[in-house]
């Protein structure tokens, strides 16, 4: 049964006693086991080891395993995946912005405090049909982040930073493409150096003229 987003992020309603366990912290290892290993191969046996609580605190604090990925994804994008809308908002071009972009994501995927890569890129890959309602789920938040892309892109055209030709939407295809291949290469091993010289190329493919002191 499909669970609506905006209800799976809301704690499971308390029953009995109140939870005798920090449930932010055992959300974080959550987010660790799933980032790890997917959300399929990850086993309530695994989930509850390394959150430390028993399967029944876990269900009454999330709900179910379901839920309790959704809640993880949505702290995964509050928490290490945050920067990437800042990245599109706070830089004063649209250049400045998607390099930052690559150049941050180079540094988070490769991060020893967690799982290398990008969880929303990774953690439902080669799941089964019956999760086909979770990798739906995640394919609108990628979905999100390109068009934030194109849009940054598209405000960069409007303000003459860019060749009134440009394509917005291939050119964000383009560096969405380069942000997703190098979360792959990050849990393949790729080194910090690796993936921040992958970003540098990329950003040589930029159209135009690349404003000065970016």
């Amino acid at each position: 049964m499909k669970i609506d987003q905006a209800e799976a992020f809301k704690p499971a309603r308390a029953r009995g006693r109140p939870l005798s366990f920090d449930r932010d912290k055992a959300l974080e290892q959550a987010m660790h086991v799933f980032w790890q290993r997917g959300y399929e191969a990850a086993s309530i046996a695994e989930l509850t080891s390394a959150m430390g609580i028993t399967a029944p605190s876990l269900y009454t604090a999330f709900g179910d395993k379901e839920r309790l990925f959704l809640a993880a994804i949505e702290r995964y994008a509050n928490g290490p995946a945050a920067g990437f809308p800042l990245a599109l908002e706070e830089e004063p071009t649209a250049y400045a912005a998607i390099r930052r972009l690559l150049l941050e994501a180079a540094e988070e995927h490769t991060r020893d405090c967690h799982p290398r890569g990008c969880m929303i890129a990774m953690a439902a890959t080669n799941c089964t049909e019956a999760s086909a309602h979770i990798q739906a789920a995640l394919a609108k938040r990628r979905e999100a982040g390109m068009t934030g892309i194109r849009c940054r892109i598209e405000c960069g055209i409007s303000r003459d930073e860019l060749p009134a030709a440009t394509d917005a939407a291939a050119l964000a295809n383009f560096y969405a493409t380069v942000y997703r291949g190098m979360a792959l290469q990050a849990t393949d091993g790729a080194t910090r150096e690796t993936l921040i010289g992958v970003a540098e190329a990329a950003m040589r493919a930029w159209p135009g003229e690349v404003p000065k002191n970016n």
